[in-house]
């Protein structure tokens, strides 16, 4: 189908059959739309198969600072996303324009070699994911591509791996006939950001935009992670899932990142293993006093709360199963003072002055107090994001409380997304 005809089917509602995806179908379509028209500009209206595809942003929902040392963690996909209109080539050249970004051409033939491609740049996720596939023994070829997206940069809702994703999603249907699944292509985008991006991160971001939905994820086995969606839909419970960004300073945090998982695998180290998972509040606390002294008191907290989180990562997948929402509120709650209390991650020493998830957290408390609903620090914490499970009848009036502090869209007012990384229509 060209892309003419795809946006005539849009103009006739054609979108409405995905209103499990998108709560407002005439502002997507519009949306839609307009990214076809800049297809047609960029790249023409003779191909004759053309797709729209579809990558969620995602949320972490519990399991603060577990991965890193083979804990456990749940995700979320939610309903903002990156779309993608593309269309094959035969020239071996992938050509990839997103909106507000300069189009970038990546040889096929030159992706072999790392080097070819710049750290920390959009080139070297493509070639990357280009490298991966060809890695599996699956196929790959060139094409054109337009994207647009709602997974902002920034807002702690995972834009790279929604990115790196997207790029696997169109290799998957164009040159392999949607057979990869889509964990499969989380793994192959975790390998593009850590081989050819130059970011050793985890997999956890990955596999909630693949997947969509709630997603458990074991990191026990880092290489071969445990993944088990949970059909469970928070919107049939009554629940928005809010993300208030409070407009934080991220610059010089390097350290306090990195401060996490040094010191939980300090610890490790002295109880003669290399991450923490695997042992008991009793292994630490049987330890404390040499632990003390050569670690501080910060590492064993931080210690004590990875053991803990990644009990309580268990006990909320299960209430999730049971469609238990008393109970995955009390584990949100948890987790939350355990990362405030025990992980310290909700501000930097560096500047006490600056205690935006404090403040968030602290007039969240305040407004959702005694009203059923859960809060806590989203993400990798000091600066950011925090997360809120609120009762639809209270979200007016919280987005109208938290953006009146932290300015005019600083609250996202979400749904978790069922479905993960698809093409449409």
């Amino acid at each position: 189908m060209k892309a003419s005809e795809l946006k005539k089917l849009l103009a006739e509602g054609a979108l409405e059959k995905y209103s499990n995806l998108y709560a407002d179908i005439k502002a997507q379509t519009v949306r839609f739309m307009a990214a076809i028209d800049s297809y047609i500009e960029l790249y023409g209206d003779e191909c004759e198969d053309v797709g729209i595809f579809s990558v969620p942003g995602r949320s972490e929902i519990s399991g603060n600072h577990t991965d890193h040392n083979r804990g456990c963690v749940l995700a979320g996909a939610i309903d903002r996303d990156i779309i993608a209109v593309a269309a094959k080539n035969t020239d071996g050249i992938i050509r990839f324009k997103s909106e507000g970004y300069p189009k970038t051409d990546i040889d096929l033939s030159a992706i072999d070699d790392p080097d070819n491609f710049e750290n920390y740049t959009s080139n070297a996720l493509i070639a990357g994911l280009a490298k991966g596939f060809v890695n599996s023994s699956y196929s790959i070829g060139g094409y054109n591509a337009y994207a647009t997206t709602e997974v902002l940069k920034g807002s702690g809702i995972s834009s790279s791996a929604a990115f790196e994703v997207m790029i696997g999603n169109i290799f998957n249907y164009f040159y392999n006939d949607g057979k990869v699944s889509n964990v499969e292509i989380a793994k192959l985008s975790q390998y593009s950001e850590n081989v050819y991006f130059g970011k050793p991160c985890g997999l956890m971001d990955q596999v909630a935009c693949a997947v969509g939905g709630f997603v458990f994820i074991d990191f026990e086995d880092p290489k071969n992670p445990i993944v088990d969606p949970i059909a469970f839909s928070l919107t049939d419970a009554g629940y928005s899932l809010a993300i208030v960004n409070t407009g934080g300073n991220h610059a010089d945090l390097n350290d306090d990142y990195a401060s996490v998982p040094y010191e939980m695998k300090a610890v490790a180290n002295e109880l003669g293993r290399d991450a923490l998972r695997g042992f008991t509040e009793a292994d630490i606390i049987a330890k404390i006093p040499a632990l003390r002294e050569k670690l501080g008191d910060r590492a064993i907290l931080r210690a004590l709360h990875f053991i803990r989180e990644n009990n309580r990562v268990g006990f909320i997948r299960e209430a999730l199963k049971n469609s238990d929402v008393d109970a995955f509120l009390s584990g949100i709650l948890a987790s939350g003072s355990s990362s405030f209390k025990y992980l310290q991650n909700v501000f930097t020493t560096i500047n006490v002055k600056e205690q935006g998830l404090s403040l968030a957290l602290a007039l969240t408390e305040g407004y959702l107090d005694g009203k059923g609903c859960a809060y806590r620090v989203h993400g990798g914490g000091f600066a950011g994001t925090i997360q809120v499970f609120i009762k639809n009848e209270y979200i007016d009036g919280y987005v109208a409380l938290m953006d009146s502090v932290f300015g005019e869209g600083a609250t996202m007012n979400l749904k978790i997304r069922p479905v993960g990384a698809c093409r449409l229509f």
